[in-house]
């Protein structure tokens, strides 16, 4: 039976693509939180933009870890989920290339205006220690 497992390459060749993530958070005393997510995968790290004093920079800050999982939407299906450590910079990340990558060029400018970072806009860092990857289409190879 093939092996559906992505390869370093595939993996980072799949996370640089334009997905809607879901980051999950632990939440004591409840199930994890997921909530969808726009990213950037760069140089390693999965880097997200995130308003403070929200639900997501409260639960970031006292779990200190993350799982960012992002899929396809049309079969062959893939996946990619990676865990670990967080650090949280406090200083707005570019949301206009962020806003470009996952609108285009011009709807993504007419975001950046009108809804522009606030003063308290941050950075978070996820640094991937696990991974968990799958391409079905592999098993018709």
């Amino acid at each position: 039976m093939a092996d559906g497992s992505m390869t370093r390459a595939e993996r980072e060749a799949f996370l640089a693509e334009v997905h809607v993530g879901v980051l999950a958070i632990e939440e004591p005393g409840r199930g994890p939180t997921a909530l969808p997510i726009w990213y950037e995968y760069d140089h390693g790290d999965v880097v997200l933009g995130i308003e403070r004093d929200t639900l997501k920079d409260r639960l970031l800050r006292t779990a200190g870890r993350a799982t960012l999982t992002v899929q396809t939407e049309i079969a062959p299906y893939k996946y990619v989920s990676v865990e670990g450590p967080v650090t949280l910079e406090p200083h707005a990340h570019d949301h206009l290339a962020m806003s470009t990558r996952y609108l285009g060029p011009e709807l993504g400018k007419w975001y950046d205006d009108n809804n522009p970072p606030r003063d308290g806009s941050l950075t978070v860092r996820l640094r991937p220690e696990h991974w968990r990857t799958y391409d079905f289409g592999k098993l018709f190879e």
